[in-house]
This record gives structure tokens, sequence and C-alpha cells, in this order.
């Protein structure tokens, strides 16, 4: 990324003997983007997922200068991708000092700065501004204002005895102030019809009019819009010569498997945190949360047009782990593992997250007990196989009953495998030969409850405690 030489420029005559070049931000973006790629740095490290799909979409987009629309449900990235395009910028970029609205020292474009630059020519003091400052976000409210994007006549300016009619009373609004970098509308179509307008006269006419007084700011920007596929062409709340200005319309998606579902979760996660103690998630236990939000995906119960956030996955994980650790401070445990007994707790993580459809008071907490119970077994069928547990079933058609829930100590399942060998062997496969108590209590309860999910055992369920025995 360009980075201003040390001492930075002071003035406009310093700026122009550094032999700093000024360039349209859509162009500084390329510029930066095109090193990049031939660096082989990637241009969004962290959004996962999207490598094959929305990515190259998207570097065709910055290549080609155009102002972009993601189109999207809820909890696809659109927003971190916006924000995450603000690392293209260069690092540091000179401003006229004490411009409101990023004036180009080269090119000033207020009032002010052209007056100053008029007044001081070489002289003129240069300020510089970060990257992070050249990035404006709006969520778009039916109760945004013109004011609130483009500006207003400032009272006080006018108190101050300037005339209405002086380009020096109006207050910028945030376009205006994003002038040389980027802005951001989040759910445009939620964006009145008539302040549509008003923004496509400033980004593409150029002609801002405040209270009747007609200015012509020829602004520098990059507009970036995110949207709901819903809104965006059924509803039809984005006016057409809007639409028209944006060059590129990108499709995002969720994850398109459940492994780099569980990456991103456990990019996102914040996971509890107690001095001293540990905390490990085995990974059928993470893949069970991530497996939850695609069954939820393809749920006929589940309102598909609101969209399954991968903040739902997000949540559930944490919510497990925070479980666990509650679990663990009251048996007096330091070390921390999810169990199957600790999934019960994600009936009020996922409730938020998911618009259920049932016409049946009470049905929520049932639909999302059966997603939980369909992610446990689709896991245990994919990592564990027949073979495995053959023995297991042998012992309990013995009369071999074990007692699982939260009530029981990481010691207890520990000792559990001593007294019955069987289970010794594909519990040690689940952990990878980890013998730590806390990783054999996880694996020999996802172990029971995937025998208890495929019809093999019978289990007793009273409150957090449950006795699991042979179906005969």
């Amino acid at each position: 990324m360009a980075s201003p030489a040390h001492p930075q420029p002071a003035t406009l005559g310093q700026l122009r003997a550094s032999g700093w070049i000024s360039r349209s931000v859509k162009d500084e973006i390329r510029r930066n983007a095109i090193a990049m790629m031939r660096a082989g740095e990637p241009l969004f490290p962290r959004i996962m997922g999207y490598e094959e799909t929305v990515i190259p979409k998207l570097e065709n987009a910055i290549l080609a200068g155009h102002d972009i629309v993601f189109l999207g449900e809820r909890g696809q990235a659109k927003t971190r991708l916006i924000r995450s395009m603000v690392n293209l910028l260069d690092e540091w970029m000179p401003i006229v000092a004490g411009s409101e609205i990023n004036d180009d020292p080269y090119n000033p474009i207020s009032r002010y700065a052209r007056d100053l630059v008029l007044e001081h020519g070489d002289d003129t003091r240069i300020d510089w501004v970060h990257r992070d400052a050249r990035f404006g976000e709006k969520l778009a409210t039916p109760d945004t204002s013109v004011a609130d994007l483009i500006g207003e006549v400032d009272p006080i300016k006018v108190a101050e005895g300037r005339y209405l009619s002086d380009e020096l009373t109006i207050h910028y609004g945030l376009v205006p102030r994003t002038n040389r970098g980027i802005f951001a509308i989040n759910e445009l179509p939620d964006l009145a019809e008539r302040i549509q307008v008003g923004l496509l006269n400033v980004l593409e006419e150029r002609d801002v009019q405040v209270r009747g007084y007609k200015i012509r700011l020829p602004l520098d920007l990059i507009l970036v819009a995110s949207a709901n596929p819903e809104d965006y062409t059924n509803r039809g709340r984005i006016i057409t010569p809007l639409k028209d200005r944006f060059g590129s319309q990108i499709r995002t998606h969720y994850p398109p498997t459940v492994e780099i579902e569980m990456d991103i979760v456990d990019q996102e996660a914040t996971v509890f945190a107690e001095e001293g103690a540990t905390v490990r998630v085995p990974v059928f236990m993470s893949e069970i949360v991530a497996t939850l939000s695609h069954l939820a995906r393809a749920s006929g119960n589940i309102n598909q047009r609101s969209g399954v956030s991968v903040r739902l996955s997000v949540s559930n994980q944490e919510t497990m782990v925070a479980n666990a650790a509650r679990r663990a401070i009251l048996h007096g445990e330091h070390e921390i593992v999810p169990r199957v007994s600790d999934l019960g707790a994600l009936t009020a993580s996922t409730m938020g997250k998911v618009e259920i459809e049932t016409l049946e008071d009470g049905r929520e907490s049932q639909i999302v007990e059966g997603l939980v119970k369909s992610a446990g077994l689709t896991v245990f069928k994919n990592r564990v196989g027949p073979e495995s547990f053959r023995t297991v079933l042998d012992a309990f058609e013995g009369g071999f009953v074990v007692s699982a829930g939260e009530d029981v100590s990481s010691a207890d399942y520990v000792r559990l495998l001593g007294d019955q060998p069987s289970l010794r062997e594909p519990v040690l496969a689940l952990t990878d030969g980890d013998e730590s108590p806390a990783m054999v209590a996880s694996a020999v309860e996802f172990l029971l409850e995937g025998l208890h999910l495929s019809k093999r055992l019978n289990k007793d369920a009273v409150g957090g405690r449950a006795s699991y025995r042979a179906r005969s």
C-alpha cells in the first residue's frame, strides 16, 4: 500500500515537490488491488467460502471501477466485504487542512478550500487522513433525511452573520464528508424513494440543492450498497435510475459446506475464558453446531426469505461453550469441553436468530429441538461406523445401563470406560486418542446419544438426566 514519505509534506508546495500524484478513488483502489494480486496477496483474507464465487466478481468490479450492490440474505458477510474494501485505499491521503469534505489539494471543490488555496497558494497547509477515516456508512431507514446524507443549512453559521446564499453556511452530510472515499448504504431498499432521488443527484448529476441554494460538488466516491433480494426484486423499492448507477450486482450466499461454516465459527466465536481454565471444543460438537444451521436453511419450518445467518452458528457455539463452562464450574473442573447434554442450551440462542413458521403456539421450541437432534444424528452417521459400536450394543443387550447428563462429572465417565471396556475403542477414536476426562465425557455422551437417535438404544430422560439402555 502507498504511504507518504516521512516527514510528511506540510504545505501544498512541499506536496508538489514530493511528487505525490492525485488519483481518483476508483483508480487508487484499482492500482492497490492490482499490486496485491500480482504479489499473490488475498484482497479479502478474512472472508471464507467466497473464494470461487463472490470474490472473483468483486475483483472484476474493482478493476472495472464500478459502484457495487451486494444482494443477499442476512448474515452473508455483505457488510464485512464492504468494510474490507477500505484496506485497498492508500494508507494516508493529503487534504486541504481544515476541509470538511477531504478536498484534494490539487483540485479543491468546496468554497472553503478554494478560497484557502487562492489566498495562500503553495503555503496552504496540508493535513493527512488515514484510510479508516475515508469510509462512510449509513443504515438506510425510512426516517433518513436529505440532511443526513447531503447536508443542511447551519443556523448557527447564519446567526454569525453569513447569508443563506453563502455556501459556507452549509453543514455537509455523510456523502460529501466521505468525498475521496467509500460510501456504503446498508439495506438500500429501505431508503425512501425521494431520498434516493437526492442521492442520485449527488452521485450522478453532481448538483446539490440545500434550501434552494445550488452547489456543484464533483464528489469522488465509490458507492457500495447492500440489499436483501426479496426487497430488491419483489418490492421494487430501489428507483430505476439508481439501480442503473451500479455497475456490478453481486449475489452473496451462505457457506456451501459444513466445514467452511466451522472455520468461520472458529474465527468469529468469542468463547468463555477464565484464568486457569482450558476450553476445547471437540470437532464433532462444532460440526453439530454448523450442521444445525445447514439443516435450518433447508427446513420447511423456517422462513427462508429472512435467511438463517451464520451468526446463528457463532451464537450457538458461544452458548454451548458457556453452558459447558457453567457445568464445569459447578463440578469444580478446570477443563471445559462441551457435551451433548450442553446442546439443550441452544434453544435460547437459536430462537432469536430464526423465524419459525408454525400456526401452533408452543411448537417453536419443539422445532428447534428437532433440528438439534437431526444435526446430532447426521454428524453421528458421518463419524461413527456400525462396526465400531457392535460390541457396545452387545454390552447393553447384557443389561448394561448408563446414566448421563449435566450432573454427571467427567471422572464418572472415565470410570465408566474402566467398567465397560467395549466403550474404550470407539470413544478414543472420537477423541483421537485423547484420554483427558472432559474429552472422554464428551465422546461418551456423543456416542450414546448417536446410538439412541439411530434407534439402537432407548433413552429415558427426566430434566437434565438421562439413562441409556437396550431397546429390548
